[in-house]
């Protein structure tokens, strides 16, 4: 028969072995492409690593379920392993005369493990599951000794050779061994046993197969034509019985492995012996191999290199230890980092990841915390604390390669080898101080060195000399220790009487007499890619610290000294020591600061040598491209991102960073006295806005085509700005946007960045496209930003991946300030001690009462984006009277109608995650919304602020909301539930309208004077209907012609709902219509056929006309109140503005409307449309839709800034009515469609508009007929 079977985990590397743990619904297995081992829950579910080092080629593997122990041969290593479950406590439990080791199984009840072996002496082998009583069962008549499984009720074994095609079976003792199937086994692999019957994998025939145990008759294939089907295991609790846990439930009171043996148990530690009964040393070599770091125990038996469990370790090099805390420091020259772990390889972390080029030596000052290094790429030593803090530079001159480096805190001194041109030995002070050469002739490659303070003498290998060599601790007395068969010695470490190295070309750790070079000794073999060696242990020699007490006086650095000094004071790179040689000033004076994408870096001018140090703030960095800073009582750095669209700030030293502007790309910043100003080429704009991100405002945003540098010259009141657009230019306005003037338009390529010369009167900008020519101008390649300071220009350069300097006059006197910094963007030049200059804003902003913008002959007041200046041209309102309100997802936003720049401005409104729908009360100046993440329904006021939960149990998906501004009540649509419910606006009162007949209710409207409630629904029979407001009446309007009606609103002037809606899913083309509202006729119409497309015909129609039932209601009056039933008396009426046009918008301000696209006149057209926008449907479809008694144009800026896709949009018409007023105040309603050619092709993809609702601000009541 064919068996079918169920895929458990796909998408492997190259899986081999396989186990399971029953009880606790585990499979494990073992990778031999990822060297790894891993397991995940018996559904596929949590794939987790549990090794992940030291592994070449897991090719067995067994599970212990009793006492849940994880078991596995290694043929690459040669080794049976041992861990828990989880890869702790990992241990070699078998390793001599191993030689390639493969199958392996358990009885967990007996205590035993079994495993064969492909070995030279291809051999079946079992010992206790503690290593010990190994003893082998089968040695003859093997070659490829495969499969290997047990037979728990017969007390038998089986395995497959696949070099002999035979399965075989002995006793557990390999008495009785018997052949029970020799015919017909191409190749088996892997082989299992459950009841009477086996089953086994066969590589050539591709195939499950199964026999009779007994007989090996009965032969079936179970299932074939299988890719290299690999190890087979039957899943049932029969393969593994219950049995006496012999470590009980406290781990046999063992620390680490209790193992079992036999009838007993062991104790036993990961790699270390037992000391005590049932408790670890921890003592063992350290050396690194490039992409591990492992350890060999001197206080075992086997001598087996472990390694160390540490993640995404690339190129370690160098290493050391630190006793007090148990942690070992290595560096890597591919992530260019140090790091630390403890020596169990928890608690790992990177401790320097900055400015580091090639760290090859390391060191630990084990009395005082300190960390030394070396960098070959930067070639100098610098010093940190351990955890990193305080970095210093020590030596930067006169340095060519530095390698290795080793301190000695008893003599205050530090000793470091160099590779350079003229290869030498160097000492000086672990301050930096008294420094001298100490060997400098017969030296080629010298790499380790090690100190031996018994018999104070200096150790170090040479890989050209091929020696291991000594001398005093001045260099005297120098003599060769080891001068023969050392073909290439790199690390070097002394302990106790030995000497230990690493060879790159033997592959191997050696060890000799530290003081003959006698007695070779090879601890270790076959290890590619050695590096750097120490001895871990706990015996440090005491030292006094002099840095213990106070510090040493020191404000930052505390560092060891030779006699006389004992120590000395120093301070973090870039910072001056003050003439009391104990106190750092408070921080760089003159330095430059340059974005690096991911960081933001300073490198100071105050000290003698260029060293960048990275700005510490803790917070995720992605693409920063533009800085800025700002000294006034404290230092600020402010900084854009372009790819999280957000500009932020931070003090100096990193802390209290926050956002202030979020929403769009910006490229520049440039500070000047309480402002800041950026262009942004994602919206192209230019604006501006206090430091704090408050009031800003868009200040240029015609005619630009990506903005790039700006620069602000603050005395006169201008600003310049590059432009890198179709047609470059150069650009300058005042700082008020006014006075706008192109001053350079040819011969530009890729205008960057952008500097001011005050002194010498001059602009200066880079050029990354133009080719321009001149004796000091060839060494750019592609510069990015500039700046200047004092006679000096900076700039970044990308192809170079360096920051140069020249004479800002002549160019010439190039030089590299830093190197190998990919990423380079903007840069700025900082001198906090030059004075910031004369506020024209600072005597009381200027009599402004928002914003105050410096101009070439004054000032001039300004308002934030939308809102318009008063008379006084000194004040402004807090808001615009007319704009439009909508949401998109995460945040609410508005979009001033009472300005040309259609600039969305967010509303903070706290805590949104997905809001859906909106709409507001203009009575109490309220914002509803439903979120369908947190499923509530929430208000806040009109700026954000007072938000507050008013339903938030009950609700699956409120997709539609609509306030009654005249009633106080608020009715939603929930999706999730089919309903349609009302409530109070505080939330009170509640009640379900509409349950019945509904299938994915979305958009709803009310119409509070003729007392109807509006909605559409998505569901298999897509509709609109209409009811009262109390769910009576209940009518559907529309049953054809939909697809997914989404948006609705009403025009309340002439009596019609409009809504947006997907015409059908097939067509795939969506457009807006118009439906009249009549309680004796409800018709729709495509909105080309109202704006004279084409005449409406009468498949329009939806059937003949009905006669509706007279509605009781008077115009004004409430509908029934959820709570009560009882109707509210309407609110007196007011006088009402004459009707003929909207009282806010003078005819000077109404533009005639825009001519019809032809897309309403052709049906070529919308056939091309429908055709385009299939590929688009799911973007474009829109989700909701408004009118307005505004014209709406088509206008390139409106709405252009990148957003989420908005979901939800109110338009706010000015209104002149006074509350409550039940007089309409629209004057004539124009239908567009934000899907006409016109449209398309203006609004971005992500930013087009899907929600629309209009209703004025300050409409309070009911509207007259």
């Amino acid at each position: 028969h064919r068996s079918e079977y169920t895929l458990l985990l796909n998408n492997l590397e190259n899986a081999i072995a396989l186990d399971f743990h029953h009880s606790l619904e585990l499979v494990f297995w073992s990778d031999v492409t990822l060297d790894r081992i891993m397991k995940a829950n018996l559904n596929g579910s949590n794939v987790e690593e549990v090794v992940s080092t030291g592994l070449e080629s897991p090719g067995g593997l067994a599970i212990d379920w009793i006492h849940d122990k994880l078991y596995w041969t290694d043929s690459g290593t040669s080794r049976i392993e041992v861990a828990n479950l989880d890869g702790t406590h990992r241990k070699v439990l078998l390793w001599q005369n191993m030689e390639k080791p493969r199958a392996i199984a358990l009885h967990p009840i007996e205590g035993k493990i079994y495993w064969t072996d492909w070995g030279n002496t291809p051999r079946i082998e079992y010992a206790n599951m503690d290593g010990s009583n190994r003893r082998v069962i089968a040695d003859t008549h093997l070659f490829w000794p495969n499969g290997l499984t047990i037979d728990y009720a017969g007390r038998r074994m089986y395995w497959v050779d696949a070099k002999h095609h035979v399965i075989e079976r002995a006793d557990l003792d390999g008495r009785n061994r018997k052949a029970v199937i020799s015919q017909g086994l191409p190749h088996p692999f892997a082989i299992t046993v459950f009841e009477d019957s086996l089953y086994w994998t066969d590589w050539h025939t591709k195939s499950i197969n199964s026999a009779n145990k007994f007989t090996g008759k009965n032969q079936e294939i179970i299932r074939n034509k299988l890719h290299f089907p690999m190890d087979i295991h039957t899943l049932h609790p029969q393969r593994q019985p219950a049995g006496q846990n012999r470590c009980g439930s406290n781990n046999g009171g063992c620390s680490h492995l209790c193992l079992p043996s036999n009838k007993t148990y062991t104790c036993a530690c990961p790699t270390v012996k037992i000391k005590k009964p049932k408790y670890c040393l921890d003592k063992f070599l350290l050396f690194a191999r490039r992409t591990d770091i492992r350890r060999i125990s001197f206080d075992t038996e086997d001598m087996s290199d472990d390694v160390i469990p540490l993640a995404d370790v690339r190129n370690a090099v160098a290493l050391d230890w630190h006793d007090k805390d148990g942690y070992i420091y290595w560096t890597d020259v591919t992530t260019d980092s140090i790091n630390r772990a403890l020596w169990n390889g928890s608690k790992q972390e990177v401790v320097v990841d900055t400015s580091l080029e090639s760290p090859a030596g390391l060191a630990i000052d084990w009395v005082t915390n300190k960390l030394y290094w070396t960098d070959a790429g930067t070639d100098r030593i610098e010093v940190s604390n351990a955890d990193g803090s305080m970095r210093t530079v020590l030596i930067w001159e006169n340095l060519d390669r530095p390698r290795d480096i080793v301190v000695d805190p008893i003599g205050g001194l530090m000793y470091w080898t160099d590779w350079g041109a003229n290869p030498k030995i160097e000492r000086a002070g672990m301050d930096a101080s008294s420094r001298i050469v100490i060997i400098s002739s017969n030296l080629t490659w010298p790499n380790g060195l090690a100190i031996d303070y018994e018999t104070s003498r200096l150790y170090w290998a040479d890989a050209g000399m091929k020696t291991i060599e000594f001398g005093n601790f001045d260099g005297s007395d120098r003599q060769v220790l080891i001068g023969t068969q050392l073909p290439h010695p790199f690390g070097l470490t002394v302990h106790k009487d030995k000497l230990y190295w690493t060879d790159w070309q033997s592959k191997s750790i050696q060890s000799a007499d530290k003081r003959t070079g006698l007695g070779r000794h090879t601890l270790a073999e076959n290890l590619e890619n050695l590096m750097d060696i120490h001895m871990f242990h706990r015996h440090r020699q005491t030292v006094h610290n002099p840095c213990s007490v106070n510090n040493g006086g020191c404000s930052h650095l505390c560092l060891l000294a030779p006699a006389p000094k004992a120590s000395s004071c120093a301070c973090p790179t870039g910072i001056n020591l003050l003439a009391d040689g104990k106190t750092c000033t408070p921080g760089m004076s003159s330095f430059l600061i340059f974005a690096r994408r991911t960081d933001i870096r300073m490198v100071s001018l105050d000290i003698p040598y260029f060293a960048d140090v990275v700005l510490a703030v803790q917070q995720l960095m992605k693409n920063t491209i533009a800085i800025g800073s700002r000294s006034q009582r404290r230092f600020v750095i402010y900084w854009s991102d372009s790819t999280l669209k957000k500009i932020s700030r931070s003090n100096i030293n990193g802390t209290a960073h926050e956002e202030i502007i979020s929403t769009g790309e910006k490229r520049s910043l440039r500070l000047k006295p309480c402002l800041i100003y950026w262009t942004d080429t994602g919206t192209n704009r230019i604006e501006v806005a206090n430091l704090d991100g408050s009031m800003r405002k868009v200040l240029v945003w015609q005619n630009l085509d990506s903005p790039r540098a700006i620069a602000l010259y603050h005395e006169m009141g201008y600003m310049y700005w590059t432009d890198w657009g179709e047609h470059a230019k150069l650009e300058r306005s005042a700082m008020d946007g006014s006075d706008r003037v192109v001053l350079i338009s040819n011969n530009l390529g890729w205008p960057n960045g952008l500097a001011i010369d005050m002194a010498g009167s001059q602009l200066l900008w880079a050029d990354a496209h133009t080719e321009v020519s001149g004796e000091n101008l060839e060494q750019l390649t592609h510069p990015y930003g500039l700046t200047l300071l004092g006679s000096h220009i900076y700039w970044t350069d990308w192809q170079s991946r360096s920051i140069q300097r020249a004479d800002k006059n002549t160019g010439a006197n190039t030089i590299t300030v830093r190197s190998n910094l990919p990423g380079l963007m903007d840069i700025q030049a900082v001198d906090r001690e030059r004075p910031l200059g004369f506020n024209k804003c600072g005597r009381r902003n200027g009599g402004c009462t928002h914003l105050c913008l410096p101009r070439p002959n004054g000032t001039s007041c300004a308002c934030p984006t939308g809102i318009l200046l008063k008379g006084d041209g000194r004040s402004c309102d807090d808001s615009p009277e007319t704009y439009l309100l909508f949401s998109n997802r995460i945040s609410v936003r508005r979009i001033s109608l009472d300005t040309n720049d259609h600039t969305d401005v967010h509303v903070p409104v706290p805590e949104l995650h997905n809001v859906i729908s909106l709409d507001y009360d203009s009575v109490d100046g309220k914002l509803y919304y439903t979120d369908v993440t947190l499923d509530v329904i929430r208000r806040a006021d009109l700026d954000g602020s007072n938000m507050e939960t008013v339903i938030s149990q009950g609700l699956k998906t409120t997709d539609g909301l609509a306030v009654d501004w005249v009633a106080r009540n608020m009715y939603w649509t929930d999706t999730g539930r089919n309903t349609i419910e009302v409530a109070r606006l505080d939330g009170t009162s509640r009640k379900v309208l509409v349950n019945n007949s509904l299938d994915e209710p979305r958009a709803i409207a009310v119409f509070p004077s003729k007392g109807f409630l509006f909605w559409t629904d998505w569901g298999h029979i897509a509709k609109i209907e209409r009811s009262h407001l109390d769910g009576s009446d209940r009518k559907v309007l529309i049953n054809t012609d939909l697809g997914w009606p989404n948006g609705l609103t009403l025009d309340y002037d002439t009596r019609r709902s409009e809504r947006s809606v997907s015409v059908s899913r097939d067509q795939a083309s969506a457009h807006t219509g118009a439906a009249e509202i009549n309680q004796r006729n409800h018709h729709w119409r495509p909105l080309q056929d109202l704006l004279g497309g084409r005449p409406p015909g009468p498949h329009r129609e939806l059937g003949p006309e009905r006669e509706a039932a007279p509605d009781p209601r008077q115009p004004g009056l409430s509908p029934v109140c959820p709570d009560t039933g009882s109707p509210r008396p309407p609110p007196p009426p007011p006088s009402c503005p004459s009707p003929g046009r909207s009282p806010s918008l003078p005819p000077s301000r109404l533009p005639p409307p825009p001519p019809l696209p032809a897309f309403f006149h052709s049906s070529a057209h919308r056939v091309v449309l429908a055709g385009r926008l299939s590929v688009l449907q799911l973007i474009l479809i829109p989700f909701s839709l408004t009118i307005s008694s505004i014209p709406f144009h088509s206008d390139p800026h409106f709405s252009s800034s990148p957003l989420s896709p908005p979901l939800s949009l109110l338009l706010f018409p000015s209104s002149s009515c006074p509350p409550p007023a039940p007089c309409p105040c629209f004057s004539s309603p124009l239908f567009f469609s934000l899907l006409s050619p016109v449209e398309a092709g203006v609004l971005p993809s992500n930013s087009f508009l899907p929600t629309l609702a209009a209703r004025p601000l300050d409409l309070l009541d009911g509207l007259a007929d």
